[in-house]
């Protein structure tokens, strides 16, 4: 089994954002250098996710009041947490979660891209998140969102095939064009339920660059760890690749 393209071992693929690192993490957005909120017309209206960065990229809909934070923590943050929790019970699961979060167009998440942010920061492995490693999502959904704003040049609210390649190069995965096109087309899934033959694919939504870009992370360092001789490519046994593949979230 070959592997396309360089590692990339450094690439500047973004440390786990929101919470300490854990030998290598899943990887956040880079910690700097993608500026502030655009001017706006990115697909949402005003208010839309955290902080009301002109509804770009996406975020959670807005609180309602709630009770006191507890001591120390950021008042906003848990008034977002309050409302997530809608069954009180000072836990979050991945239905509330699902519910919660929007695109910068008001689409919902993804659910494989919410079951994925909850198998990151449900670091205690309980199936729900606290307070605390919901803290962790709303700085690691900040973060991404200004990669995704950096990234989306023409300003479309979605990332195109030029642009992934652009992102997957900066965080140093350097994919032949037939790997972006695939990675692109299954990660769109407006473009593989209503694209024509031929026809220009449409861009990848927030939620699911965000997966994405985290999934080619994980399968590049599930590959380096056969490759022992780095020379892209490996031999492997049937359950060796079935345990690769299951082992991934």
């Amino acid at each position: 089994m070959s592997y396309g393209g360089n590692y990339g071992s450094a690439g500047g693929f973004p440390p786990p954002g929101g919470r300490p690192a854990q030998g290598g993490g899943y990887g956040g957005p880079p910690g700097g250098g993608y500026g502030g909120s655009p001017g706006g017309g990115y697909g949402g209206p005003p208010g839309a996710g955290y902080g009301g960065a002109s509804g770009y990229g996406g975020g959670f809909s807005a609180p309602q009041q709630s009770h006191g934070p507890p001591p120390g923590a950021d008042p906003q943050l848990w008034n977002w947490f309050t409302a997530v929790d809608t069954d009180r019970s000072n836990h979050i699961t991945a239905p509330e979660l699902e519910r919660a979060l929007i695109n910068g167009d008001w689409t919902p998440f993804d659910l494989d891209t919410v079951k994925l942010l909850m198998t990151i920061f449900d670091t205690d492995r309980s199936g729900t998140i606290g307070f605390n490693e919901f803290s962790g999502l709303w700085k690691y959904i900040k973060d991404w969102q200004n990669v995704f704003r950096h990234f989306d040049r023409d300003r479309s609210g979605s990332i195109d095939g030029g642009e992934l390649q652009q992102a997957l190069h900066q965080f140093g995965f350097n994919l032949a064009p037939p790997m972006i096109e695939l990675v692109q087309k299954k990660y769109d899934v407006k473009a593989s339920a209503t694209q024509m033959p031929g026809a220009p694919v449409p861009g990848i939504s927030f939620d699911r660059f965000v997966r994405a870009c985290v999934v080619v992370k994980q399968l590049t360092e599930a590959f380096q760890k056969l490759d022992t001789d780095r020379d892209g490519w490996v031999q492997i046994s049937y359950d060796q690749f079935m345990q690769t593949v299951l082992s991934l979230p």
